[in-house]
């Protein structure tokens, strides 16, 4: 399906001072999957047709593994007739990922850990050679490569850039990584790696106005010298930084202070927001897509809900999670048929962080694909 290019009509000429000139966005509508039905035994509302389960608890066994403190950025991959679920960690200093493999009736089988001894692992993104890129929400936080499959040890990639780094996403076809920030005055990058699906060398660059992009002098500063989003002067700043997605040509990202969702087309160098807030979704967070084309956006705050933005500019709630009011939304992500929707609620009814209110789900139903 055709990607929402009819909103995507910002360029650089639309740029005066900090003010974009915006064109029509992304707007409140009638879910695709019809209204939500009220909260079911787990707390979640759905869409008639659909069903929900949990699948793991922080601090409780699954598949021989106790289960991680606020989950947060996931992603699905394939694995033979089964898939498996990571999951990152965001807390201090033994954050990490972990993993649940399943099988083809959607059993869990074994879950483990794929990244130990790291800090604040908040999101991250697949690669299209199977690993996981999971990304420390620190100081200098640094990028890891990781083997969902458990068989290949993590391996720090500081090339991509030491800052505070919150998602990623691949875009195959111009062969570069696309990074976000969460500052408050954070910038978009990409990594341009010397060599496609090698991560250990390559060139930073930030996006700077016009919009053009420019390489970041110094990817890796000491705690004393000008952190990567000051060293170059055009560079654009965006409030917060947070999922990011790619597909069709253009990386989506959002921005929590703003609530803005933004859009980079690689095709034509031109960046806009297809959603601006002021509507059903708000404290736009993690972010994910489907092949049908629709994106699916997470709550932190607002009222827990996963939003869909359909191509034709739709926004709309697909599930909502009561009494999480002191959690977020984190890890959406699809089984590779697109059948079941994998999420987590990162600090639960309890909203409590490092220890066991985290709770991660399935959902499964007549998902779009």
């Amino acid at each position: 399906m055709q990607r929402r290019a009819f909103l995507l009509t910002v360029s650089a000429a639309a740029l005066s001072g900090s003010l974009w000139q915006e064109a029509a966005m992304a707007a409140a509508g009638a879910s695709p999957y019809g209204p939500l039905g009220p909260a079911d035994a787990n707390g979640v509302a759905l869409p008639s047709g659909f069903t929900s389960r949990i699948v793991a608890r922080s601090g409780r066994p699954v598949g021989g593994l106790l289960w991680h403190p606020a989950p947060d950025g996931g992603a699905c991959f394939p694995d033979g007739t089964g898939w498996i679920y990571v999951s990152n960690s965001e807390i201090p200093l033994a954050g990490g990922a972990s993993a649940i493999r399943f099988a083809a009736d959607g059993s869990i089988t074994r879950a483990y850990r794929i990244l130990s001894g790291t800090n604040l692992n908040c999101a991250g993104g697949a690669t299209p050679w199977g690993t996981w890129l999971s990304c420390e929400e620190i100081f200098r936080g640094k990028v890891y490569e990781t083997d969902p499959y458990g068989a290949r040890p993590a391996q720090p990639r500081n090339a991509m850039g030491r800052f505070k780094h919150e998602a990623a996403a691949c875009d195959p076809d111009h062969r570069v990584v696309y990074l976000t920030e969460d500052e408050q005055d954070g910038c978009f990058y990409r990594f341009r790696p010397t060599t496609w699906g090698e991560l250990s060398s390559g060139r930073l660059e930030v996006l700077c106005e016009g919009p053009v992009w420019r390489e970041v002098p110094d990817p890796t500063p000491g705690v004393l010298q000008r952190q990567t989003r000051h060293q170059v002067s055009q560079a654009l700043h965006f409030d917060g930084g947070e999922g990011c997605h790619y597909a069709g040509g253009v990386c989506y990202f959002t921005a929590k202070g703003d609530r803005k969702v933004w859009a980079y087309d690689a095709r034509t160098g031109t960046l806009g927001s297809i959603y601006g807030g002021g509507g059903t979704l708000d404290g736009v967070d993690n972010i994910t897509g489907t092949r049908a084309g629709d994106l699916y956006v997470a709550e932190d705050g607002g009222n827990m809900e996963i939003n869909i933005i359909t191509p034709d500019g739709v926004v709309a709630p697909v599930l909502r999670l009561d009494g999480h009011s002191r959690s977020e939304i984190t890890g959406p992500a699809f089984s590779p048929d697109g059948s079941r929707l994998y999420f987590s609620s990162q600090r639960g009814t309890s909203g409590e962080t490092a220890g066991t209110g985290g709770i991660t789900y399935e959902v499964t139903g007549p998902f779009r694909r």
